[in-house]
């Protein structure tokens, strides 16, 4: 891939994690400690937005012995991550499948995404969306894209409150089951 293509291929497989800004991404060290566990190399790629302080960049920096990824790198920068085996983009929200789907590669984040659609890459979301933003006919027709090109898909978490009060568990390892051979 042109940004973080390289010949520095771990013996491991690689995963880059694309983090979006929602509230559970705070959770992302658990995606990379599971992926680490399951035998995964991991980098992180995250919105502009979500480096506002959605997750703690300092922990994922520590975690994946790696730069968190949120700007292009210059010509002359090496290139910090080998080529990905998979990606995963958790949490995904409404804003970055919409830019992905319409093919609007404005940050390094989505010009990842839609650089790896088009190598074939396996590719999994974790959709983070509102119940209003999901029922907008421009979401329902960029999954209906994204599905198209491949995309695998887990189960839409809103963070509504269950009966209990209590909100649900984000299902980090579900993203890894979507990308792993089977």
């Amino acid at each position: 891939m042109s940004e973080h293509a390289g010949s520095d291929r771990t013996a491991r497989p690689f995963l880059y994690v694309v983090v979006c800004a929602a509230g559970v991404a705070d959770g992302v060290d658990g995606l990379i400690d599971a992926a680490r566990e399951r035998g995964w190399e991991v980098g992180v790629v995250a919105t502009p937005v979500a480096m506002g302080g959605f997750f703690d960049v300092a922990a994922v920096e520590d975690r994946t012995g790696r730069p968190v990824r949120s700007a292009w790198r210059t010509p002359d920068d090496p290139r910090p991550f080998p080529a990905p085996d998979a990606v995963v983009v958790a949490p995904a929200t409404f804003n970055t499948i919409n830019k992905w789907a319409a093919g609007l590669a404005d940050t390094l984040a989505v010009a990842t995404l839609c650089e790896a659609s088009g190598l074939g890459v396996p590719l999994a979301v974790l959709p983070c969306v509102a119940d209003a933003l999901a029922s907008h006919p421009a979401y329902r027709e960029s999954l209906a894209r994204l599905w198209g090109m491949g995309v695998r898909f887990g189960d839409r978490y809103t963070g509504d409150p269950g009966e209990d009060g209590r909100r649900p568990e984000f299902g980090w390892e579900r993203a890894l089951d979507l990308v792993e051979r089977r």
